[in-house]
């Protein structure tokens, strides 16, 4: 009986420990499947089927390596991307990166802003715009006003929103046997629509906003443990890095999870039914609605919500995080806005700008989907610098990341670099 009792703490530890570990790593994977993410995954499910399945296979592994190498720098040296960015390259590129960064981001949150907007009017019957407004104040005022820990556990509870896209898909009772032939079967484009999808794929799965975002956070983390002085952060035990490891593991395991998910039941909605054209989210939603049934078209809704609320404040937050360790600005979710102010005016100034495109009727979907094209080609250069950076033992403070590390996100950066190219070539 004693022996049970002891199995069954050992194994009560082991499940505590595994959700005290889950953090950064799983925000970060859950913000990636922004509605920016989730309406490139439908595109590509609604105009190709189950063409792009597999891509959700390939990216895991990809993106776990990505984001614990980024995890990895910030946890070792103490500082967020940029900042470790700073001491080894020319300002005047790091500026060009912020100012591509911010560009980027702010394109995405006004289509955030406008999936978020047309869901609301869908449910509700009133004009998008106020709903853009509306959403736009409070993610704004919940970034400058709460604090860090408030913020984190909030961004984790609304990681569980993106389940919604998993259940919209077993609703629609696939037939697995197909599902994982197509899965398997690695299909190459044939056109440059498809080359720019699959390009937009990997671009919004491995984005340069969330490898800033991944760093900054482990520094956000230190502080929030007390340390606050840069020589206090530098360095990380083996337990710490094995569960971070473990963290960035699940969260990007997730988010692949679901953009499966996505693919699948657009494929098996959209595209089986010829409606393969869509512009904006609310579409998307309408369209699911008489082929999938109401729950299916609710479900996609209410996701878009969640995530809306748990990628905008990551998208503009890590656009901040950038400048301020370019300018060496004071930074952080933890300090009071009076005391820095230079940080939280990106974090408002790239809310605003998007709000704004809104009221400029540009096309949401076109505006993501560039983005996202252009996140993959901009993403490539960005893991060259960090593939320097994370395999230099000084920078590291005599702790890079491991040779298989360093492997794999080598291959990525080459499959993004090929990717942009069958993209112009075909």
């Amino acid at each position: 009986m004693a022996q049970g009792k002891g199995t069954q703490k050992g194994k009560q530890s082991l499940v505590r420990r595994f959700f005290a570990t889950l953090g950064p790593g799983v925000i970060t994977g859950a913000a990636d499947d922004d509605p920016s993410g989730i309406a490139t995954y439908s595109i590509a499910g609604a105009q190709f089927g189950t063409l792009f399945l597999w891509t959700a296979l390939l990216t895991w592994p990809l993106m776990a390596a990505v984001q614990m190498m980024c995890a990895r720098i910030g946890m070792v040296t103490g500082k967020g991307l940029a900042g470790v960015l700073r001491d080894r390259f020319p300002r005047p590129v790091l500026i060009v990166v912020c100012l591509a960064l911010l560009a980027a981001n702010t394109l995405n949150i006004a289509a955030d802003l406008a999936g978020m907007a047309d869901a609301a009017a869908m449910l509700t019957g009133l004009n998008s715009h106020y709903f853009v407004v509306v959403f736009g104040a409070i993610i704004a005022a919940a970034t400058l006003w709460l604090r860090y820990q408030q913020f984190a556990s909030i961004l984790k509870w609304l990681s569980l929103s993106l389940g919604a896209y998993i259940v919209t898909a077993l609703l629609l009772h696939p037939d697995w046997s197909s599902v994982l032939r197509d899965t398997l079967s690695v299909s190459l484009p044939k056109t440059s629509k498809g080359w720019s999808t699959l390009v937009a794929i990997l671009g919004t799965t491995i984005s340069p906003y969330l490898f800033f975002w991944q760093a900054s956070q482990e520094v956000e983390e230190e502080r929030a443990m007390g340390r606050l002085m840069l020589i206090r952060r530098q360095g990380a035990t083996r337990r710490e890095l094995l569960d971070r490891r473990l963290d960035v593991g699940t969260g990007t395991f997730f988010s692949n999870l679901v953009m499966f998910f996505i693919i699948l039941a657009t494929a098996l909605t959209l595209h089986a039914h010829g409606k393969t054209h869509i512009e904006t989210s609310r579409q998307a939603a309408e369209a699911l609605a008489p082929v999938a049934g109401r729950w299916a078209s609710s479900l996609y809704t209410v996701g878009i919500f969640g995530v809306g609320f748990l990628a905008i404040p990551t998208l503009s937050g890590s656009a901040a995080y950038a400048f301020a360790e370019t300018f060496n600005w004071r930074e952080g979710l933890d300090r009071k806005p009076r005391r820095a102010w230079e940080f939280y005016s990106i974090v408002v100034l790239s809310t605003a700008l998007g709000v704004l495109l809104d009221f400029l009727h540009v096309n949401a979907i076109k505006i993501l989907f560039g983005s996202a094209v252009i996140n993959g080609l901009l993403a490539p250069f960005l893991l060259v610098a960090i593939l320097i950076l994370a395999s230099d033992a000084k920078t590291m403070q005599q702790q890079p990341s491991s040779r298989l590390n360093q492997i794999v996100v080598g291959l990525t950066t080459l499959l993004m670099f090929a990717a942009a190219v069958g993209m112009f070539v075909f």
